[in-house]
């Protein structure tokens, strides 16, 4: 599973760094068509996640994730080709809804393969390889923007492309999961996507795209921020997303391994909330003035804080979907969750821009404060959550209940 998701963010690092010079230079779009695709993709991937997690319940989640991650590189390869904004609207839509799918998929495969002792451990791991494959690619990327010619940024979402098929061919590998599907004739009346009926975790979700706002930070709100408000050097912006990135590659698993059951992330999750609150103060001091080396020194301090809130909010934020979700649903549940990552893409940039850059010093103030008020509000939306789990002793139990010297072996 980390050699399939390498192989895909290498070739989603390149894409990331190329595709929206591609789209305007090559292709020939305005940013406004560019801007209004991607709203209605993401949108429609947000939506689709959820019946093809459904579908992956039903049929394996092994087979959804290779049809899916075939179906995202034939998305890709088709951009190589459009030439006009009809085209290019049904490409976009078809990447979001394969994305989305993937990883819905992607997700119900590894609760069926891995116990859920060791879901979350699992999960910071290949959010490592992810980031560590995203660098590299945005490396290879940053070669096709030097070049900046139509060919040098083919070349690139054609790799892309090709990762997605290489990919399915390294899930195939994975053996077919034993998740104790029923057939369809055996289901219950009103067994189909029950999430959309479960309100306590509805209410989880929420809280969780709240504290993914964090999103857009460092690719959107910050670099306009630092051009605009601070008087650090240009290339501050590059200097934090490499130190995002190589600390969530060197200490995301160590972050996880502090969470052991519901009762521990969210915990996390809580403290992510006074972290990102934390850090949104720190934000806010850049813009104080001075040399150029204060603003520097105060914008590095608080993109460290911010990455440890982000680790921490991942480490919490992955046991709590994994934990409340049934077994036997895992994949539309997944879909559901993840939701809010589509969400926060879609929505994330104009609401944080708007409050950032507008309101100044209050609007990160805001901005902290929304995060810690999700943050604060998850352990008791996540306590009802688990109160009306009727498979609770199953799924939700954690190793925190264990002896300690079997505690010691799962995280060993």
């Amino acid at each position: 599973m980390a050699l399939a998701q390498l192989t895909n963010s290498v070739g989603d690092g390149a894409y990331y760094v190329c595709s929206v010079l591609y789209f305007s230079r090559v292709i020939g779009l305005s940013p406004t068509q560019i801007g209004a695709a991607l709203t209605v993709g993401w949108a429609l991937g947000a939506v689709a996640g959820v019946p093809l997690g459904h579908l992956a319940d039903r049929r394996g989640p092994r087979g959804i994730a290779i049809v899916m991650s075939l179906a995202t590189g034939a998305a890709i390869a088709s951009l190589l080709f459009v030439r006009s904004y009809p085209a290019f609207l049904a490409a976009v839509c078809l990447y979001t809804c394969c994305q989305c799918g993937l990883a819905a998929a992607r997700q119900a495969l590894l609760a069926a393969l891995v116990e859920p002792a060791r879901r979350t451990e699992t999960r910071a791991y290949l959010q490592s390889t992810v980031n560590a494959g995203l660098a590299l690619g945005a490396a290879l990327g940053g070669i096709a923007l030097e070049i900046d010619s139509e060919g040098s940024y083919l070349t690139a979402l054609a790799m892309d492309a090709l990762t997605f098929v290489l990919a399915s061919a390294v899930l195939w590998r994975l053996p077919v999961p034993n998740t104790g599907q029923t057939r369809s004739e055996d289901r219950p009346a009103g067994s189909g996507l029950t999430v959309l009926r479960d309100r306590p975790y509805a209410l989880v979700s929420l809280l969780n795209m709240v504290m993914l706002l964090y999103m857009p930070l460092l690719s959107v709100v910050l670099p306009l921020w630092i051009v605009e408000r601070t008087e650090a050097p240009g290339w501050t912006v590059s200097a934090l997303l490499v130190l995002n990135t190589l600390t969530v590659v060197f200490f995301q698993v160590r972050m996880a391994s502090r969470v052991t059951g519901l009762g521990s992330a969210s915990r996390a999750v809580r403290h992510a909330g006074i972290v990102m609150l934390l850090a949104c103060l720190c934000f806010a001091l850049s813009s104080a003035g001075g040399s150029t080396w204060l603003p520097l020194l105060v914008l590095l301090v608080a993109a460290c804080v911010q990455v440890f809130g982000e680790m921490l909010l991942g480490s919490g934020s992955w046991e709590i979907g994994f934990a409340l979700a049934p077994a036997d649903k895992q994949g539309q549940y997944q879909g559901f969750y993840g939701a809010g990552t589509a969400v926060a893409r879609l929505i994330g940039p104009l609401l944080l821009t708007t409050l950032v850059l507008s309101w100044g010093t209050g609007g990160w103030l805001v901005l902290g404060a929304l995060f810690l008020a999700a943050g604060v509000a998850m352990e008791p939306a996540v306590r009802w959550a688990a109160a009306g789990r009727a498979d609770g002793s199953r799924e939700i139990t954690s190793i925190e209940s264990r002896p300690a010297e079997e505690k010691s072996r799962v995280r060993d």
